[in-house]
């Protein structure tokens, strides 16, 4: 995540790692679906207009990386190690992402994400929206010679990548495993017009 610079932009966002911090803690303890937005907003003591203005949605304070995972999606191949080796920069990105929430002490997030089907619901629409936004940075990258079907396909399956490796025995071996799929898959689809 970009470290704000500013005094009110740090301020900003100390108060949404507190909102999320705070939710994710109540949602744990109590579960899910049994804690409001107004618990967590008096628990953190901030306004309900204020967990508002940091989070769309009850299901954001769960996921409250997103912008950043998406973030750091696109600029894995628009960045220079994309602009390198597009499909292994996107391959370290996602072991960096699966690595982080695979992590000791994230079982219980992801329990409660597979127990909830409002979480479910939202980390499909997530992942939906992170798959576009991934093939629309690989199309509009540097010398970037396949089809835009080509580079959708790539999005999709590197997006699904994580979350096939999130669910493995071994992710980092599910990672390396999907991806000399996509990498096969990616070098087949050959230069557009060919």
């Amino acid at each position: 995540m970009t470290v704000p610079t500013g005094r009110r932009e740090r301020k900003k966002a100390a108060t949404r790692q507190k909102i999320a911090d705070t939710a994710l803690r109540l949602f744990l303890e109590r579960g899910y679906e049994a804690v409001g937005i107004r618990e967590v907003a008096a628990e953190a003591d901030v306004a309900v207009t204020t967990v508002f203005a940091h989070f769309a949605a009850k299901e954001a304070l769960v996921f409250e990386r997103d912008g950043d995972f998406e973030q750091r999606l696109t600029e894995a191949v628009t960045g220079p190690a994309g602009r390198e080796g597009l499909v292994p920069a996107l391959k370290a990105e996602i072991l960096a992402q699966v690595r982080h929430c695979t992590a000791e002490g994230a079982a219980p997030i992801w329990q409660m994400i597979d127990g909830s089907p409002a979480l479910r619901e939202y980390e499909a629409s997530m992942r939906e929206r992170h798959a576009e936004s991934l093939a629309a940075a690989i199309a509009a990258g540097p010398g970037r010679d396949r089809s835009a079907t080509a580079g959708r396909t790539l999005a999709r399956f590197a997006v699904e990548a994580f979350a096939l490796a999130r669910e493995a025995a071994d992710p980092e071996d599910a990672v390396d495993e999907v991806f000399r799929m996509i990498e096969a898959a990616w070098e087949a689809a050959g230069p557009s017009g060919s």
